[in-house]
């Protein structure tokens, strides 16, 4: 994959760059502000990114600015968020075109090499990424849980894993169970939230995400 890496801190900067290539990818551009982090996604135009939140020059939220700029010039231009905290704001921010190919991680998640690689490929290939932190998170709001009362256990573990990006089979995987058994588990709390099903789990993924996130 060609890759963009836009970090302002030098050790964690060079650190993602030497793991993505030690992993077979090519690290095509490097940026350490905002406005160079917007201008290398459009020229470069990367089949992943990696752009950390707060970047100079106020060290607010230029990095993330610069991503969703960036995607509203190129649709579903993937990217993938990094942050040191768990912002609810910039998850819905990233899921609210629909267009796929977002990750939102934490920091620390750099730290496991393979299912950080792992979250980069999904995210490359149009789909989501998302910690489980900030799953956690987003479910745990009080207008999330009056939208899951509905659900059984197993559909709220679904939902989460599901929230995280994982596939049926993925899923099945971590809950020990069939994938005919998840796709049934899905098509039940769908029903239950009132969306409407859909092919694309990506694309399911999403519409929970900003449905139960919505004010």
């Amino acid at each position: 994959m060609r890759i963009l890496v836009a970090e302002d801190l030098y050790l964690l900067r060079d650190g993602m760059v030497r793991l993505v290539e030690a992993y077979g990818h090519e690290v095509v551009a490097t940026a350490t502000t905002g406005p160079e982090t917007l201008d290398a996604l459009l020229k470069w135009r990367p089949e992943v990114s990696i752009v950390d939140v707060r970047m100079p020059p106020a060290q607010a939220d230029e990095g993330l600015r610069a991503a969703l700029a960036a995607r509203r010039e190129v649709p579903g231009l993937p990217v993938l968020i990094l942050s040191q905290h768990v912002e609810r704001l910039y998850a819905r921010e990233l899921l609210t075109d629909g267009a796929g190919g977002v990750g939102y991680l934490l920091k620390e998640s750099v730290f496991d090499a393979d299912q950080f690689i792992d979250a980069l490929q999904r995210v490359a290939g149009g789909g989501t990424a998302m910690d489980p932190a900030v799953i956690a998170k987003l479910l745990s709001s009080d207008a999330s849980n009056r939208r899951l009362e509905g659900l059984t256990e197993r559909e709220h573990a679904v939902l989460g894993l599901m929230a995280e990006g994982l596939s049926n089979q993925a899923i099945g995987q971590r809950l020990f169970l069939s994938e005919s058994a998840i796709s049934k588990y899905t098509t039940s709390l769908f029903g239950k939230l009132g969306i409407t099903d859909d092919d694309n789990s990506n694309r399911r993924v999403r519409a929970v995400l900003a449905y139960l996130d919505k004010p």
